[in-house]
């Protein structure tokens, strides 16, 4: 009988804008026994997102019938759209043995955490409020109103880091992909 050993469970989190998934797009390039968990959400398409690698874009309506299903690890309402991670698509990862990367908010990172007490809590955090402000203009991608809502939401997650195990500052990619692939091998070994 073949005795493959589970994958273990990340969960990287972080204001939006902070950059999450320019680092996990690198870091994946050299870590291949690590997979990234593909959301659903209901919010629009950013330019050049791709249905299915940088989420499953749902409508409403499909995903509270997921809610109802209970289809999700987590879900959650964010800047007035639905986030969630599927069930299976996550545990079927983990038994065949991969390391999987969830890219979460906060509410959603915890309630990860207590289903998986084990599983590995980063927090990717700007060099400061004004930097992160300044990404989340220069995406021309949401109005001043949506903007707005993020920038609020960010204070009280800049709070909730120290519920996790591990802080990164993202000043430079490059520096927050040298800090993850450190406490990726540190978990690992």
């Amino acid at each position: 009988m073949e005795n493959k050993k589970n994958g273990k469970l990340f969960i990287i989190t972080g204001p939006s804008g902070v950059g999450k998934g320019t680092v996990l797009e690198k870091f994946f390039k050299n870590n291949k026994n690590a997979v990234y968990s593909v959301s659903q959400t209901t919010r629009n398409p950013r330019p050049g997102e791709v249905h299915g690698i940088n989420y499953f874009f749902v409508t409403k309506a499909e995903f509270e019938k997921s809610i109802k299903n209970d289809e999700f690890l987590e879900w959650a309402r964010y800047s007035d759209n639905y986030y969630g991670t599927s069930k299976t698509q996550v545990l079927t990862a983990l038994n065949s043995g991969y390391d999987v990367f969830l890219e979460i908010e906060t509410n959603g990172a915890q309630k990860i955490m207590e289903k998986f007490p084990d599983c590995v809590t980063i927090f990717l955090r700007p060099p400061n409020f004004d930097e992160l402000e300044k990404r989340l203009r220069g995406r021309n991608t949401e109005d001043e109103e949506a903007i707005q809502k993020r920038l609020h939401e960010v204070k009280k997650e800049l709070e909730l880091s120290k519920n996790y195990q591990y802080a990164i500052e993202n000043d430079k990619v490059e520096n927050a992909l040298e800090k993850l692939q450190k406490i990726y091998n540190k978990e690992k070994a």
